[in-house]
């Protein structure tokens, strides 16, 4: 342990110093970010180093010490300073985890109605306002990319983007399909209706990351047919980009300016191609699929969110809420607390055994 906190300390330092040299606006974000993942592990490297050194210094003088009371001091300096490295060497373990390689990077947010018609696109809406609410409350500021309004209030699909570093590691357990029971407004003989809505967490890809030739693109222009104001089918301000090579799809009419539009469509499409990369590399790599809590597949029931009895349960980790309005109205704490806790717990015994 001590040795690898040594290197890790050097490794630091040497960003530290890399930093300070550094010019090219790249190099200043990329050992900005190391340096501040680093930091935190630094700092608890530093602690457990120190107390070591005087566990050691205190070992050494109860040789040579006779007074008894000196001699019962330092044994209690020993035994203090053995629980706390003990403590420190349980944080480090976790910290020391091979960080995911898609951490603190942005992230787009795909919700899409599934079964349950209607119903399920009003409750997509639900969960799109939930994510809305929570991102505000932790500071994260939501950017709506591309939607599919139904006439009721709810979407056939919507696409939001969250840019912030923690954006990855808050939101990456929401992927997979998100079940509902409930008695639908719509619903006159008011039985419990049961609909699903898919939802999909894709990191964002960096246009060095995903090499795409303009020459590979197929770029359609069409008038908007959502919100947008007075220029709503009035102009071609909607974009559609086709990536011929996969057949992979976005599209964005959120804005007014056909060039906001294609950036946010450029920006889904390079998400989703990347996906799908990562998608095909993790079909080979049945132990990381394992190690994972959930595989993150969009058909993979994850949650049930039952409104008659109040109750939102997780199936992955047995998380059972019987708090469900607090839930949707954004407070998720608790919920990605559990979801956190247990792929740590299996993330530790995979790098035990």
């Amino acid at each position: 342990m001590i040795d690898r906190l040594k290197k890790i300390q050097e490794k630091y330092l040497r960003i530290e110093d890399e930093l300070g040299r550094a010019t090219l606006p790249d190099q200043l974000k990329s050992l900005s970010k190391e340096r501040s993942r680093l930091t935190p592990v630094y700092s608890k490297a530093a602690d457990y180093l120190k107390i070591s050194q005087d566990i050691e210094d205190a070992k050494s003088l109860l040789i040579s010490e006779n007074d008894s009371d000196m001699h019962s001091m330092l044994k209690s300096e020993v035994e203090e300073g053995e629980a706390k490295l003990e403590s420190l060497s349980k944080e480090l373990e976790i910290m020391l985890l091979s960080p995911d390689p898609n951490s603190g990077k942005n992230i787009l947010v795909e919700i899409r109605a599934g079964t349950g018609g209607e119903e399920s696109g009003l409750f997509c809406a639900d969960l799109f306002r939930m994510y809305n609410k929570y991102a505000d409350k932790v500071g994260m500021k939501v950017e709506v990319v591309d939607s599919s309004p139904t006439g009721i209030g709810g979407f056939k699909e919507i696409v939001f983007a969250l840019d912030d570093d923690r954006a990855y590691d808050l939101f990456k357990f929401e992927s997979g399909t998100h079940r509902v029971q409930r008695i639908p407004d719509t619903e006159s003989g008011g039985r419990i209706h049961t609909s699903a809505v898919t939802v999909a967490v894709l990191p964002e890809a960096e246009e060095k990351e995903i090499d795409i030739k303009e020459s590979d693109l197929r770029i359609d222009v069409y008038r908007s047919s959502g919100a947008g104001g007075q220029h709503v089918n009035t102009t071609d301000s909607a974009v559609r980009i086709t990536h011929i090579p996969t057949g992979i799809v976005s599209a964005s009419q959120e804005e007014r300016s056909q060039i906001k539009n294609r950036d946010k469509a450029m920006r889904m499409l390079r998400a989703r191609i990347a996906d799908q990369l990562a998608e095909s590399a993790k079909l080979s790599a049945d132990a990381l699929k394992k190690a994972q809590v959930g595989s993150g597949d969009r058909s993979e029931r994850i949650r049930t969110y039952n409104f008659p009895q109040g109750r939102c349960t997780d199936h992955r980790v047995g998380f059972t809420s019987h708090n469900l309005p607090a839930i949707m109205e954004g407070d998720l704490d608790e919920l990605i607390d559990a979801l956190v806790q247990e792929d740590r717990a299996k993330r530790l015994a995979e790098a035990k055994a």
